[in-house]
């Protein structure tokens, strides 16, 4: 049990205590015998109705319950401000379940809970898949604790500059995700090459004198009325494998027709891999595969 849900039951006993009339010892006393019209009855039944909701976690509705039990008992401004204070542990707590402990990006449950929220409100959204090119090689050279700087950098780079409303979240390891409410195709593959760009460019010697550091993206995108998470996952996913196949550091998305192309300074590349006819990865580079 978490020290709040501790915390709320201990105020509720206690101001379940002082709501009663003081000829009253039993362990726990029924309210039926208090008259209803007095402050102390009311407040106690506050406090019991408090009690029900905190024993099931509902700690917001047990919160009002108790702050009327206490301005009906006095008034009591100390006990005010721990309520208040339990109201924002509750707030901060749950803030920090939707984070990752190490970049404090959102994490993969945050994610799956909020594209399932986005595309079921009708709207259209871009999903983008990035992974920290030759990330492995980072950390064993350097080592994890160095690895684990570099990843919240990259985190701050993608982060920055995001069109509003959008996030990053880490999808697993080295790879994030980066959601787009709101954004068309084009916009959506304009803000992913901002981001790449943005990791390019960053001054990775204030880490290490020769650290360059570069990411991969596949980007796609759904249109309202597709409530499907997992094909769009998937396809992000297998634009996201082309872009490394076809050399890294490069924004992978569908062109005209629904071949895979590369965005911005990639986009002049010969060769770049094709996903097969059933949608699985694609194969090593063909010298006849042009752009």
């Amino acid at each position: 049990m978490t020290d709040t849900a501790w915390t709320v039951r201990n105020l509720v006993r206690s101001a379940r205590r002082a709501a009663l009339p003081p000829t009253d010892v039993a362990p726990d006393p029924g309210i039926g015998d208090v008259p209803p019209t007095t402050p102390t009855a009311r407040a106690a039944l506050h406090t019991a109705a408090a009690e029900r909701l905190a024993a099931h976690d509902r700690f917001e509705q047990a919160y009002l319950h108790l702050r009327e039990a206490v301005r009906l008992l006095n008034g009591a401004a100390v006990v005010e401000d721990e309520l208040d204070r339990l109201r924002r542990e509750h707030a901060e707590a749950h803030e920090q379940s939707r984070r990752d402990s190490l970049t404090a990006s959102y994490n993969r449950r945050y994610l799956d809970e909020t594209l399932a929220d986005l595309l079921g409100a009708d709207r259209q959204v871009c999903l983008a898949l990035a992974d920290i090119d030759h990330f492995k090689l980072v950390n064993d050279t350097h080592g994890h604790p160095f690895g684990d700087r570099v990843l919240q950098r990259i985190v701050l780079e993608l982060g920055r500059a995001l069109p509003r409303g959008a996030f990053c979240a880490r999808y697993g390891g080295e790879e994030f995700a980066l959601v787009l409410p709101g954004l068309g195709p084009d916009e959506g593959v304009a803000a992913c090459e901002a981001a790449r760009e943005r990791v390019a460019a960053h001054d990775w010697s204030e880490l290490h004198p020769e650290l360059r550091m570069t990411i991969s993206i596949g980007i796609a995108h759904t249109g309202p009325g597709d409530a499907a998470v997992d094909p769009l996952v998937a396809e992000a996913d297998l634009l996201l494998y082309t872009a490394k196949q076809a050399g890294r550091n490069a924004v992978a998305h569908r062109g005209p027709g629904g071949r895979v192309v590369l965005a911005g300074a990639a986009s002049g590349r010969r060769s770049i891999p094709q996903p097969d006819a059933h949608g699985g990865r694609p194969g090593p580079p063909s010298p006849l595969t042009a752009e």
